[in-house]
């Protein structure tokens, strides 16, 4: 029988292992070669249609590669997602932390609702707005941005 530390201990080597996976094959799926190698198979699939008559099954071939494929890096991707959204979060809420001036409040309202952070946006751009000079000078600052591009 597995005890509760084994089974945390095999918990944490499996996301250990699934990290490291998916952060390698993200990376590599990201690169221009990925996208070369995937449109040299396309390409190849497509060659050998007039060989196959353009059967039914050479259309499943495509087909089911490219679903499971794509089946596979829709959890690679969200994982890469999470922890990135996960990380820049945590890095956000330690400026907040570290700053005198900041607000700790807004530390953590990455989980309110849609409402609720819709309502602390429109707060702060009221509070922003109230000061003509700062948003005077919000606005030339974008303006300098613009010209630099």
């Amino acid at each position: 029988m597995c005890r509760p530390a084994q089974l945390h201990e095999s918990v944490v080597a499996m996301d250990r292992i699934f990290t490291a996976l998916a952060q390698r094959i993200a990376f590599w799926a990201g690169q221009p070669f990925a996208f070369a190698i995937a449109l040299l198979a396309i390409l190849a699939w497509a060659a050998t249609g007039p060989l196959f008559g353009y059967s039914d099954t050479w259309q499943l071939i495509v087909n089911t590669t490219t679903t499971i494929i794509t089946f596979l890096m829709v959890f690679l991707i969200q994982n890469s997602q999470n922890r990135d959204g996960a990380a820049i979060q945590a890095k956000l809420d330690e400026l907040i932390r570290a700053t005198n001036t900041a607000r700790n409040q807004f530390i953590g309202i990455e989980h309110f609702t849609e409402s609720e952070l819709e309502q602390v946006r429109a707060v702060l751009e009221r509070e922003y707005g109230e000061d003509g000079a700062e948003t005077a000078a919000s606005h030339e600052a974008l303006a300098r941005l613009i010209r630099r591009m």
